[in-house]
């Protein structure tokens, strides 16, 4: 098994459980695991077949996308003054078109984008099959990037004419939705220790899917080794206005009476939790995945993620779909993350830059249900990225690089190793001829949103 020392790291922050940060530091890899941890004093002497010194950096493990729609990143800039169901309402007409190509060269963008921005894996909630399209087609993007992946299969089943948001010739019967979301397990989900692929379950919000639905999907998944649960829930508050209609209830309670809450759950946005429903997420260990950028776009308000983390909730962060954010990179969500807990209070000391950096790993690695990434430690899953800090961007920060990776511009990678592979030197791409797949997925973008 081939071996590589990365040494003479400038800051390592390991996030492990002493959260530990070294300098001068060193990590050893063999194939794709942590072996080893410590000084250059103490490793720098180890035989390798690969050595690199790293003196002008700050090295962290991979960060953790715990909420995507990467199809969206055709769409980006786009009903730019509307709330989350106008915003939906005036997309879905442009998504009708969706062909299997475009959700393969727009899952291939977001994993770059995100790859670049620091993150090794990354959930993705699809959640339109029209024309030929199916989960496969994104899949194949992360196997052709070596991204670690959790593909969670996404249904709409309530259409206009039974009260839900999406037109009717978008969505799918719900038989159909419960045997291709069987299959897609059947067929990609694997539960091994540093699996590159774990297969979710996802009926798409209460808004557009039955209770019967969200019942029977929750079952499929618990009868499955490692298949999480994955939905919207409580983003704005005309998700609570519909919720109280429809179902006679809060989100929160609906989600239990439908058997959505658990440790093998989590939800997106969350924004408007009450203080009730953040207790209940705590007690039964249901995650969030919590996405300040969307949540800002659509003005949405401010999700209460200090007080979720002040009870144990479990909390990752989530870029969300490409065009609501508008963007896929998850430094610059978790700069936000900070920044917005500050301003919700305000309160200069609602979030530090390391408590969004722990939410960005740590955080979203328990939030998808991984004992192996999220840490730089012995055992765990050799997912590393860094950045340079003799940059113009942490010029001024080199007092404390760990911090001005969020206080300062939020920066591309110099380097990611995913599963012990290189994925990114010299803050390129490896393996991607990246100016040609820009083309392309513009040409396709230009395509779906001409046709109206």
């Amino acid at each position: 098994m081939p071996t590589l020392l990365l040494k003479n790291i400038g800051h390592l922050v390991t996030m492990d459980d002493q959260r530990r940060e070294i300098k001068d530091a060193a990590v050893l890899l063999r194939d794709n695991v942590i072996v080893a941890v410590g000084t250059t004093a103490e490793l720098g002497d180890t035989p390798a077949d690969e050595v690199r010194a790293l003196p002008n950096h700050v090295v962290l493990p991979g960060m953790v996308n715990t909420h995507h729609h990467m199809f969206q990143n055709l769409t980006r800039a786009i009903a730019q003054e509307f709330e989350l169901f106008g915003w939906l309402t005036t997309l879905y007409k442009i998504w009708r078109t969706l062909t299997p190509e475009m959700i393969h060269i727009s899952a291939k963008v977001a994993m770059t984008e995100l790859i670049l921005s620091g993150c090794t894996t990354s959930s993705d909630h699809l959640y339109l099959y029209l024309n030929g399209a199916q989960i496969d087609d994104e899949i194949r993007a992360a196997t052709e990037l070596g991204f670690r992946f959790h593909p969670t299969r996404g249904s709409m089943s309530v259409g206009e004419s039974k009260g839900g948001l999406p037109p009717d010739d978008l969505v799918q019967d719900e038989k159909l939705i419960l045997k291709d979301t069987q299959r897609a397990i059947e067929t990609f989900h694997d539960n091994s220790r540093y699996s590159m692929l774990r297969v979710g379950v996802a009926p798409t919000a209460p808004f557009n899917v039955s209770q019967d639905l969200m019942r029977e999907a929750a079952a499929l998944a618990r009868s499955v080794p490692g298949v999480r649960l994955h939905t919207h829930l409580a983003e704005n508050v005309n998700d609570i206005a519909y919720s109280l209609e429809h179902f006679g209830m809060r989100p929160g309670q609906y989600a239990e009476s439908v058997g959505w809450l658990g440790d093998d759950v989590w939800h997106a946005h969350c924004v408007q939790l009450d203080a009730q429903e953040i207790h209940l997420f705590a007690h039964t260990h249901t995650g969030v995945a919590h996405c300040p950028c969307s949540n800002m776009r659509l003005a949405s308000g401010i999700a209460p993620v200090r007080q979720m983390l002040a009870q144990g909730v479990r909390v990752g962060l989530g870029v969300d779909g490409s065009a609501s954010n508008d963007s896929g990179h998850l430094l610059n969500e978790a700069r936000q993350a900070m920044l917005l807990q500050r301003v919700a209070e305000p309160n200069p000391n609602a979030m530090s830059a390391r408590q969004a950096l722990e939410v960005a790993t740590r955080g979203g690695a328990s939030v998808l249900g991984r004992d192996d990434i999220g840490q730089i430690a012995v055992g765990y899953a050799a997912d590393i990225v860094g950045w340079r800090t003799d940059t113009l961007g942490f010029t001024g920060a080199w007092h404390d690089v760990a911090a001005g990776l969020l206080f300062t511009t939020s920066q591309n990678v110099d380097f990611s190793i995913i599963n012990g592979k290189t994925v990114v030197r010299d803050g390129q791409m490896v393996s991607l001829d990246l100016p040609m797949l820009v083309e392309r997925h513009t040409t396709l973008s230009k395509k779906l949103i001409g046709v109206r």
